[in-house]
C-alpha cells in the first residue's frame, strides 16, 4: 500500500486529494481558490497564483507520506515564456474569446474545417492555443516577438514542481488541446505554430500515459499529468462504450474510443485521453441555459421548472423547443436562435413548455450522441455530469432520449482522483507493479453510490417519438443543417 495525491488546478482553484495507491480510497483532500488580481481581466491570470493556492490547500502536512503527485489542469490555456523561461505576459485562459476573428483567420489559411481535422483533428477555436497565439501575434507583436517556448497550465505547474528543471514535458491529452499536436499522427505541426505566431517555439515533450515527469528536489515522483477532461474520464474509470454528458451552461459530450477520429465538417474534436486511448468530443453551444431561460420565463427556478415537467407527458401536447439561443455548433448554425413549435390551446401551459425545454436540451444533446454514434464510437452508458444532472426531470427523461442506461455518479472532484490515479500507475510502473499499459484498477464510480436508470421498452419507444418530433421540426425550420444519420 502506498499513498499519492492528485491536484486539480481549474479556472477558479485548485483541489488537492490523497489516495490510497491499491483502492483509490480518498484519505484526505482540501481545497483553495486562486488569489484574485483585480487588476488583471478573469480570462487572464499570473501562473503563480496557481502555485498560491496549491501551497494554501496542501498546508498543514496534507502531502504527508505521499509518494507521487499528478497534475490536472484546465484546458487551453496559453503559457508563453522567453528564451529563458520568464513569463512574457499573463496566460490566457480558456475563456478568453478574443481569438475568435483569430481562429477564423487561421481556419481559413489552411483551406477551411477539413483542412485542419485531417491535420490535428480539430479546427480552431477561440479556447484553442493555436489561436491565442495568432491573437498575439496580431495584438501584441511585442509579446509574440518574446514568445519562444509555449506551456499548458498543467504543464508550467509540473515544471515549477519538478524545480524548474531544462526538460519540459506534457501528455497526449493535454496536446491534443492546442490545436497543433495531432492524435492521429502522435505529433507535433510546427508548421502551424509558424502560421499562427510567425516563428516556431520550443515545445513540450509529449510523455506516455504511464511515463513520470520526474521526481521533485525532494523525491516525489511527478507523473505526465493531463487536461481536466482527461483527468475526469480516467478518475470515473470510463472504459470504451461509455460516454459523458457534461450539463454546463452549454454542452460537451465525449466518449472513450479505440481510434482517432477526423470530422471534416469539425462537428468532431479529436482529442486524447490519458490512458493511450482517444477521447472524441462533441460541443453544443446550449445545455443548462436553455433551462434557465425556460425557468426565467414561467416565474421560477430549476427545481421548480422540473416539477413543472414532470406534470407533462412525453412529447409535451406537440410543444418542441429547438434550444439553439446562442446559436449552435451540432448542427452547425452559428447565428441561429431557438425555436418554439406545435403551439395549440391544449399545449399553451407552463408543465408543456417547461417540459419542452428539458426535451429540446436532451435532443440536442442526444444528437451530438448520434455524430458519434454515427462514426462507429459505441455508446452502451451515459455518465451525467454537472449539477443540473441531479434534477429530476433530466433523470427522468435523459435514458429514453439517450437510448441508453444513464449513470449519475455522486459528486466528487473526479479530476483530481484521475490525477492521482495517473499518480498511482506512474509509480507502481516504476516499481514493477503494475502494466504501463493499464492504470491501477480503483472502484469505478459506477460501484460507488451512483444512481443507474435504464430505459425500459415503452421509455425508449416514447424517447423515439420525441426524438422523431424533435427532429421534424428541426429539419423542417432547418433544411440540410443535420446530416442524415
Amino acid at each position: 500500500m502506498g499513498i499519492v495525491a492528485g491536484l486539480d488546478s481549474s479556472t477558479e482553484g485548485t483541489t488537492v486529494v490523497v489516495c490510497d495507491t491499491d483502492t483509490g480510497a480518498v484519505l484526505r483532500q482540501a481545497y483553495a481558490p486562486h488569489p484574485v488580481d483585480e487588476s488583471v481581466p478573469r480570462s487572464e491570470t499570473d501562473p503563480q497564483a496557481w502555485l498560491l493556492s496549491l501551497g494554501e490547500a496542501a498546508k498543514d502536512g496534507l502531502l504527508e507520506g505521499v509518494q507521487a503527485i499528478g497534475v490536472s489542469g484546465q484546458q487551453h490555456g496559453l503559457v508563453a515564456l522567453d528564451a529563458g523561461g520568464v513569463l512574457v505576459r499573463p496566460a490566457l485562459l480558456w475563456n478568453d474569446k478574443r481569438a475568435q476573428v483569430a481562429a477564423a483567420d487561421l481556419t481559413e489559411a489552411l483551406g477551411g474545417p477539413a483542412g485542419w481535422a485531417e491535420a490535428v483533428g480539430c479546427v480552431p477555436q477561440a479556447p484553442y492555443p493555436v489561436a491565442k497565439l495568432r491573437w498575439l501575434a496580431q495584438h501584441e507583436p511585442t509579446s509574440a516577438q518574446r514568445t519562444a517556448e509555449v506551456l499548458s497550465p498543467h504543464d508550467w505547474l509540473v515544471w515549477q514542481l519538478l524545480g524548474r528543471p531544462a526538460r519540459r514535458t506534457t501528455d497526449r491529452g493535454d496536446a491534443s488541446g492546442t490545436g497543433y499536436w495531432s492524435a492521429a499522427a502522435g505529433g507535433y505541426r510546427m508548421d502551424l505554430v509558424e502560421l499562427a505566431l510567425g516563428h516556431r517555439v520550443r515545445l513540450p515533450e509529449v510523455l506516455g500515459p504511464a511515463e513520470p515527469a520526474g521526481q521533485t528536489p525532494e523525491g516525489l515522483l511527478i507523473s505526465a499529468g493531463t487536461g481536466d477532461n482527461m483527468a475526469a474520464a480516467l478518475g470515473l474509470g470510463l472504459a470504451p462504450g461509455d460516454a459523458v454528458v457534461a450539463l454546463g451552461a452549454a454542452g460537451t459530450v465525449f466518449a472513450v474510443h479505440d481510434a482517432p477520429l477526423t470530422d471534416p465538417t469539425g462537428a468532431i474534436t479529436a482529442f486524447a485521453d490519458a490512458t493511450g486511448r482517444h477521447l472524441p468530443v462533441v460541443q453544443t453551444r446550449n445545455a443548462v441555459r436553455v433551462l434557465r431561460g425556460a425557468a426565467e420565463l414561467l416565474g421560477t427556478d430549476l427545481a421548480g421548472l422540473s416539477d413543472l415537467a414532470l406534470r407533462s407527458t412525453p412529447g409535451a401536447y406537440g410543444l418542441v423547443l429547438l434550444p439553439y439561443l446562442e446559436g449552435e455548433r451540432v448542427p452547425q448554425l452559428p447565428h441561429t436562435a431557438g425555436t418554439l413549435a406545435g403551439l395549440r390551446r391544449e399545449s399553451m401551459k407552463p408543465e408543456h413548455l417547461a417540459r419542452a425545454a428539458f426535451e429540446g436540451m436532451l435532443c440536442g444533446l442526444a444528437d451530438a450522441l448520434d455524430v458519434l454514434r454515427g462514426r462507429g464510437v459505441p455508446v452502451r452508458r451515459v455518465f451525467l455530469l454537472g449539477q443540473a444532472g441531479e434534477l429530476p426531470a433530466v433523470q427522468a427523461l435523459a435514458p429514453a432520449l439517450f437510448g441508453a442506461p444513464v449513470v449519475v455518479p455522486p459528486p466528487a472532484d473526479y479530476a483530481a482522483l484521475g490525477a492521482a490515479r495517473q499518480a498511482a500507475w506512474a509509480l507502481g510502473a516504476q516499481q514493477g507493479s503494475l502494466s504501463p499499459q493499464d492504470p491501477p484498477h480503483w472502484e469505478s464510480a459506477v460501484r460507488s453510490g451512483s444512481r443507474v436508470s435504464e430505459p425500459g421498452d415503452e421509455d425508449l419507444a416514447a424517447g423515439s417519438a420525441v426524438r422523431q418530433q424533435f427532429t421534424a421540426v428541426r429539419d423542417q425550420t432547418h433544411p440540410g443543417a443535420f446530416p442524415a444519420n
